[in-house]
């Protein structure tokens, strides 16, 4: 049974090995060839690594494929909406993706590795010693493309619940069309998530909530898989405000059990207690810290290794290189699929899991 395997191992060594000698000695034979191709990779590599960044950052426009030789852009502007000696409203289009200056009331802004920098007609930028920009940078409330997708997934959100609300009532609480499918999700959230962690008395209040987190974390880390171009949950800030409202919640509907045991831990004795009392308030900030440090690293993460393995199918120049990294990626991708739905598993299940701390009862 292993003898068939052994002799397409070593057939496949004979011809990578015959590949491998026919490109050195092409290599041999033409060297400036050869630079020019490694001149070209080099350049090839710059632009998917300028890619992978723009993917990852937020933008000012929606962007859903380029032409370079012609120099045109397919996707739309979105509002841009600073406060520089006042409001200034203004289409992103102004900055032609970061190639132009705009000029709004007199003043001259430039859009600088994605941040928008006040400048001159010019669009020139000063840096400091470390060589960070040290132009002013207006107070920033533009509404970007993260800011749009999350827009989005709330309104998707809205109707799709609403929709499964309405089925309820009209048949007697048998759920209908999509309902049929938020349904089992919705009470894998109360029977696996809630009550395990919080109880079965507290859990109903926080319920809104742990669906709401659930659901919008899913979708927005299924529209990152979409080629339209979107990371929101691989932007830190975004992760921050959702466990800044984790926080929030476990801080304000803790009770005096909760704090009993941060400041003055009950079973141990007093000067353990004067010992553990900083340390517990400090898990107080840890706790939402790894929050939003857990699903932000794991999405990036998961984004970068992606690309860059499906850029690999540009920078190969044989068959093989190609297709292996075309089912590598392949595979990657379903696994996505499951990572994001695990991530927002996680994020719901540890909030869950707070809350249920901030409400234990004294034993």
């Amino acid at each position: 049974m292993q003898k068939p395997f052994i002799a397409k191992i070593l057939f496949l060594i004979v011809i990578l090995s015959g590949v491998t000698t026919a490109y050195a000695q092409e290599v041999e034979k033409n060297p400036q060839t050869h630079e020019l191709t490694e001149q070209e990779d080099s350049e090839k590599k710059s632009k998917i690594q300028e890619y992978i960044n723009h993917h990852l950052l937020d933008s000012y426009d929606f962007t859903f494929f380029s032409d370079e030789e012609a120099g045109k852009h397919y996707g739309f502007p979105l509002p841009v909406i600073i406060f520089d000696d006042g409001l200034k409203v203004f289409s992103s289009s102004k900055f032609h993706h970061g190639e132009t200056v705009a000029e709004v009331d007199g003043n001259h802004y430039k859009l600088y590795h994605s941040k928008i920098y006040k400048t001159n007609a010019a669009g020139d930028i000063n840096y400091d010693e470390e060589g960070h920009a040290t132009n002013d940078k207006p107070l920033d409330f533009s509404i970007t493309k993260n800011v749009v997708t999350m827009v989005l997934v709330s309104i998707l959100m809205f109707f799709l619940f609403r929709a499964l609300a309405t089925s309820y009532k009209k048949n007697k609480s048998i759920p209908k069309g999509v309902g049929r499918f938020l349904e089992p999700l919705v009470l894998f959230v109360r029977d696996e998530i809630a009550i395990p962690n919080i109880g079965e008395n507290k859990y109903k209040k926080y319920m809104s909530f742990l669906l709401t987190i659930f659901f919008f974390i899913w979708f927005l880390n299924l529209l990152g898989m979409t080629p339209l171009g979107v990371n929101v949950t691989g932007n830190i800030a975004v992760t921050f405000g959702l466990a800044l409202i984790t926080f929030l919640i476990t801080t304000f509907t803790a009770n005096k059990n909760y704090w009993a045991h941060i400041f003055w831990m009950p079973g141990v004795p007093k000067l353990m207690r004067i010992v553990l009392a900083p340390i517990e308030l400090l898990g107080m900030f840890i706790k939402p810290f790894s929050l939003m440090i857990r699903l932000y690293a794991n999405m990036t993460a998961g984004h970068v290794v992606l690309m860059s393995i499906i850029a690999l199918m540009f920078i190969f120049k044989n068959w093989l290189g190609s297709s292996l990294s075309f089912g590598l990626a392949f595979g990657l991708a379903i696994l996505e699929l499951l990572v994001a739905a695990l991530q927002a598993y996680i994020f719901t299940m540890l909030s869950a899991l707070y809350f249920g701390m901030a409400n234990e009862e004294s034993h």
